[in-house]
């Protein structure tokens, strides 16, 4: 079987990431998980606080020739080495996160569907559409707990790039997708669909 890609994308603590996990529960190791966060540019030759000034959620943050060149390779049923980011440096690791062949690749990240060419190796094209109060209430939760930053960092850059660029950039991706998700994993009959499916393609491995 020719590995099958899939894209999710979504605004913003959208719950991409929770409808991955729930995806692996059923797919186990016939799946690999590539985060589109993991390209980040690594803009490393700035200094920390010039780092946490830069829009994250501009297209031009991320990496697209080199995530299209490992999503291709991945494609061919060969394996990457893919960067690895850190949320607290606001910069990539020296460490790479080894990521083997698999007959399904689950690619999820805010501007997956963004780029063309990366777009035309997808199989499957999943936009996740959820209220963007609930974003805001979930990234708040999120990037406290988890990336060490503090409320009112949050909503300063939620206010200043978030929600502007999820306008101009986002959300008009979901143009492309085969399935737009609303209410991200709490759409349990989208999921079952999606589940369905990808059990059915490796079925007809």
């Amino acid at each position: 079987m020719k590995p099958k890609i899939i894209g999710i994308a979504g605004g913003s603590a959208s719950g991409k990431s929770t409808i991955v996990k729930k995806m692996l529960e059923h797919l186990g190791e016939h799946a690999k998980v590539i985060k589109q966060d993991a390209y980040y540019h690594s803009f490393s030759h700035l200094p920390l606080e010039e780092r946490k000034k830069l829009n994250y959620d501009h297209p031009d943050a991320f990496d697209f020739e080199a995530m299209l060149k490992d999503m291709a390779a991945l494609k061919r049923g060969e394996s990457i080495d893919m960067p690895v980011y850190d949320y607290v440096c606001y910069t990539r690791k020296e460490e790479t996160a080894h990521i083997a062949a698999s007959p399904i690749i689950l690619i999820e990240g805010l501007l997956t569907l963004w780029y063309e060419p990366l777009r035309d190796l997808m199989d499957l094209k999943l936009f996740v559409d959820t209220d963007s109060d609930e974003r805001l209430i979930r990234r708040i939760h999120r990037d406290m707990n988890k990336r060490g930053r503090s409320l009112e960092s949050i909503i300063e850059q939620y206010q200043q790039t978030v929600k502007p660029m999820h306008e101009q950039f986002i959300l008009p991706t979901k143009k492309y997708a085969d399935l737009i998700i609303p209410e991200g994993a709490q759409n349990e009959r989208a999921l079952q669909i999606v589940r369905e499916h990808l059990l059915g393609l490796l079925e007809k491995k």
